[in-house]
């Protein structure tokens, strides 16, 4: 039995010693033990020589347990290094996915649990509890807010212009088009696109049913007649705006001082007229019927505002018209029939009634040279372009010389207002901006004409050769 507890004694010592080798393996050392008497046991080198100091077994074996443990710390260190890396990777992902960009029109709420972030707003830290992820940045909820009205944004969709947030309904009324005519918001087409029409002088902006619907235009300045403002009817279906009701000439008594100062003018240019030509306000039917009767002229727009006759005719003029107001309606209008008789090359002139002072007197104008050629030899039969034109020249010109003063229709001087000067700018624009061919480029073949050479020789010229110089 001895033999066999000895025998498993030596199994136990040469696995020691093998656990030990590897311990130390690499080394110069070779180990023995000592026996049972309590001899010191001692390392010896290879090349036989003693060391002066040896380190026993047990320093070897304490020093090489220390090595290991040390190693064991190391490794349990730089896995504690690790799982704390790793976790704050997860938290650093977790966070990311709570940061994803949204669409600029929307918001998320979320739950935070992380003091990571800072407002866009305040640019103070986000702590635990509810905060906005929306336009590339994180909020406060009650930082985030219109920046129109400055209230926070509550709900999930909002507006963006010029990187601010806006409520839809902040920005709705901010930049939503809205009608001039009947001031609700311009709905929509049917390709979810918002349509509306626009004047092209005056950018009054209206929904485009409203070219359809019956609303009326004021007949002298083009612009629709608002919901909450009311234009004056004229008795031959015309609406009149009450700007443009300011300075109306109504009848034929009240333009007479109107048509001798267009006379003064011309007389100004060195173009006289030879000698006096009746001058008649009529109404839209008989300035119409007056056309039809006319052999000559030519005429672009929907209805004809002026005419220089050359025919006799019986023409029903307005002979009286009380004076309308803002609040009072148009009086009885008296009219009576006139029988033209033709002395020379002109017969009359007409032009409609119920039109501001400046129209009517650029009406003026213009048929007073049709005029004035006829009396002064020119070609009876003019190339419309050149004849319109050089009208529209001479109309122009008078427009343009109102801009340091304004009358009323009477004749009486009244202080230059805003009214005035956007409306002469207007029919200036009228004149420059037709788009016809003898009105409008024959214009602007005319005053080109007339820039270059001057209004005498570009009249000498026409007389003799019937074409503008160039």
């Amino acid at each position: 039995m001895s033999e066999v507890f000895g025998g498993y004694g030596d199994i136990l010592r040469r696995l020691k010693m093998k656990w030990l080798s590897k311990i130390f393996k690499g080394s110069n050392h070779r180990v023995s033990y000592g026996d049972d008497q309590g001899r010191d046991t001692t390392t010896t080198s290879r090349d036989g020589r003693n060391k002066g100091a040896e380190k026993t077994v047990g320093d070897d074996l304490d020093h090489a347990i220390a090595l290991s443990l040390s190693e064991e710390d190391h490794k349990n260190e730089r896995g504690r290094e690790h799982s704390d890396y790793d976790e704050e990777l997860a938290r650093a992902v977790q966070a990311s996915l709570d940061i994803t960009d949204r669409l600029p029109s929307s918001s998320t709420v979320r739950e935070s649990s992380l003091g990571l972030h800072r407002c866009a707003g305040c640019n103070k830290e986000i702590g635990p509890g509810r905060f906005l992820s929306c336009m590339g940045a994180m909020w406060h909820p009650q930082c985030f807010c219109c920046h129109a009205c400055k209230q926070p944004i509550s709900g999930t969709e909002f507006a963006v212009s010029g990187n601010e947030p806006y409520h839809k309904d902040c920005y709705r009324e901010l930049y939503h088009p809205r009608c001039e005519v009947c001031h609700n918001f311009i709905p929509p087409n049917s390709a979810r696109l918002i349509e509306y029409r626009a004047h092209p002088f005056w950018g009054q902006k209206y929904c485009p049913a409203h070219e359809e619907d019956g609303t009326p235009r004021c007949c002298s300045c083009e612009r629709m007649e608002p919901r909450d403002a009311r234009y004056i009817g004229l008795d031959d279906g015309r609406k009149l705006c009450l700007e443009c009701l300011d300075t109306a000439v109504m009848d034929t008594h009240e333009c007479q001082p109107l048509y001798h100062e267009i006379q003064d003018f011309y007389e100004g240019m060195n173009m006289k007229m030879p000698q006096p030509i009746p001058m008649l306000l009529v109404e839209r039917q008989a300035l119409n019927e007056a056309r039809q009767n006319e052999k000559d002229g030519s005429h672009h727009l929907p209805e004809t505002r002026g005419l220089c006759l050359s025919e006799e005719q019986t023409i029903s003029t307005v002979y009286r018209r009380p004076r309308p107001s803002r609040h009072i309606p148009f009086g009885e209008m008296r009219t009576e029939s006139m029988k033209l008789t033709r002395h020379c090359e002109v017969t009359a002139i007409l032009v409609l009634f119920g039109l501001p002072r400046l129209l009517s007197g650029s009406i003026l104008a213009h048929e007073l040279m049709h005029a004035w050629l006829r009396l002064n030899g020119f070609p009876h039969l003019l190339d419309p372009v050149v004849e319109e034109g050089i009208c529209q020249v001479i109309a122009h010109m008078w427009l343009d010389s109102q801009i340091g003063s304004s009358s009323s229709s009477t004749g009486k001087s009244k202080p230059k207002s805003f009214n005035h000067d956007r409306l002469r700018e207007f029919f200036l624009h009228q004149i420059a901006m037709d788009s016809s061919p003898a009105y409008g480029q024959g214009f602007r073949t005319g005053h080109q004409a007339v820039v270059q050479f001057g209004l005498k020789r570009t009249l000498d010229h026409i007389k003799l050769t019937g074409s503008f110089p160039v």
